[in-house]
Order: structure tokens, then C-alpha cells, then sequence
């Protein structure tokens, strides 16, 4: 039960002072709470779900595991994003499954050249790049960075962000966000 707890905590992307202050409880109580130090009572369980917008049912029902460990290179899912609203020119290939409960989210973005995000974007989180190929222009608040393949870039995801493939040939780039975002 700590454990999905602390799950569903981490998969929202808060601090335990601040579950424990909108539960009415102290930071101690949680953290023994998700440790299975202490079994606390339905009404302090139920608080606790509903701040982290969980069902209590979740806590006891049995896991369900996702059996991908291996997705082969033909198998990965790909996502054409929407030109109009999501970028001109790009493909997502999901590295990681999309799947309810992941801590991260992963996908290689295939960008055409001259394609792009559409505009700046930004949400909770953090971000890992890797370009695996081809030249970008990365944007990151008002910087901007070209890069090239070798090339690793790291920031949080509340910062105004956007790409542009900016060379001749397709880019691909391997991002790793979490909280999962998209």
C-alpha cells in the first residue's frame, strides 16, 4: 500500500510536505505511511487518495504488470503528430509503452528537415535529450542552441521549450521526460 502511494505521489509530480499539508497530517506520518511503517486509518487513506486523485480501491486491488520488458525496433508504436497543432514535419516512435503507471515517458522524434514543435511549450516536469542524428536548433526560454548528433541536452520541462530541425537530412532525437506528458 506505501508503495502505490508513493507511486501515485511521484507520478503527480508532488512533494510529500505538500500531500501531508493538504491532508491535514504531518510530512512524518506520510513518510512512514509510504514506508508500510505505520497502517493508518481509512479516513487518513482516503485524504491521502483523494489529494492524489486515486481511487482507494487502487491501494488493495492486484497489481497489474506490464509484461513488455523488450520492444524490438519494428514493434514500436509511432505517433504522427498533427501539423496544424503539434509541429510541422515530426514523428514520435514510442521507446517506452505507453502504459498507466510509468514514472517516464520516452519516444524518438523523426523530424523532417525544416520541421519543428509548434511554437514554445511547457508543463510539469524534466527533460533528457540525446540527439541520435542530424541538427537541430533547441529552444529553451530565450536561448537557443544548435546541436548536432552526440549532443545531450537537460532541463525542466516549466521552461518555454521548442525544436527545429535545422540541417539538410532528417534529425532524430531521443527524448526522456517524466512525468509522462504526452
Amino acid at each position: 500500500m506505501g508503495a502505490r502511494l508513493r507511486h501515485a505521489r511521484l507520478m503527480r509530480g508532488a512533494r510529500m510536505k505538500d500531500i501531508a499539508e493538504a491532508a491535514g497530517c504531518s510530512e512524518s506520518l506520510v513518510s512512514k505511511i509510504e514506508n508500510n511503517k505505520l497502517e493508518p486509518s481509512l479516513q487518513v487513506l482516503s485524504r491521502l487518495c483523494g489529494i492524489l486523485g486515486i481511487n482507494l480501491r487502487d491501494l488493495f486491488s492486484p497489481e497489474q504488470h506490464d509484461d513488455t520488458i523488450v520492444t524490438r525496433n519494428t514493434q514500436r508504436s509511432v505517433v504522427e503528430m498533427d501539423p496544424l497543432r503539434q509541429g510541422h514535419g515530426i514523428m514520435m516512435e514510442r521507446v517506452i509503452p505507453y502504459a498507466r503507471g510509468h514514472l517516464l515517458q520516452s519516444n524518438i522524434h523523426v523530424v523532417a528537415p525544416g520541421g519543428s514543435s509548434f511554437g514554445m511549450i511547457s508543463h510539469e516536469g524534466e527533460e533528457v535529450g540525446y540527439i541520435i542524428s542530424g541538427e537541430i536548433e533547441l529552444f529553451v526560454g530565450d536561448k537557443t542552441f544548435k546541436l548536432a548528433a552526440g549532443d545531450t541536452f537537460c532541463f525542466r520541462s516549466e521552461i518555454g521549450h521548442g525544436y527545429r530541425n535545422c540541417g539538410p537530412g532528417e534529425a532524430r532525437i531521443l527524448f526522456v521526460n517524466t512525468p509522462p506528458t504526452f
